[in-house]
């Protein structure tokens, strides 16, 4: 695993490509001034690489994931944490939402009560889709659905 991970953070992390608009999505969020943060399946430090290198960290108040030590992984966990670490920060997390595209994210928000919309552009199925209140083809479908005073 440690072999794994550090051939992951110099090589594997860096192998993905960004979703046409979603810096567009990120960046029209913040400057809409809502809090954000990720709730991804993936430990901190390589989400938070991945971030760096497409320059969409600074679109987000926290970078939550799976602990480096794996033990928060369950997604309901990292979830919690997101919302717990937001509300510390002294943002309201009243009326959350999470932006997800495999069924582990829709029951991991399901747990505390957050609404899902529904990634398709993601890797899910739509079967994955059930319980979600929204969803969006693409990442620049997302704001009418998160910003519906702005459209």
């Amino acid at each position: 695993l440690a072999v794994y991970r550090e051939h992951y953070l110099s090589h594997g992390a860096l192998d993905s490509a960004m979703f046409p608009g979603i810096d567009v999505v990120l960046r029209t969020l913040h400057e809409a001034g809502l809090p954000m943060s990720t709730a991804t399946s993936k430990p901190e430090t390589p989400a938070t690489v991945i971030l760096d290198h497409y320059g969409l960290t600074g679109y987000f108040d926290f970078v939550t994931g799976a602990s480096d030590d794996e033990v928060r992984s369950a997604k309901a966990d990292v979830v919690a944490e997101a919302l717990r670490r937001l509300e510390a920060a002294g943002h309201d997390v009243s009326r959350p939402v999470l932006v997800g595209d495999r069924l582990h994210d829709v029951e991991g928000a399901h747990v505390h009560g957050v609404p899902v919309v529904f990634a398709e552009w993601g890797y899910g199925s739509p079967a994955e889709a059930e319980g979600t209140v929204a969803s969006a083809a693409s990442p620049l479908d997302l704001l009418p659905i998160l910003l519906p005073d702005a459209a």
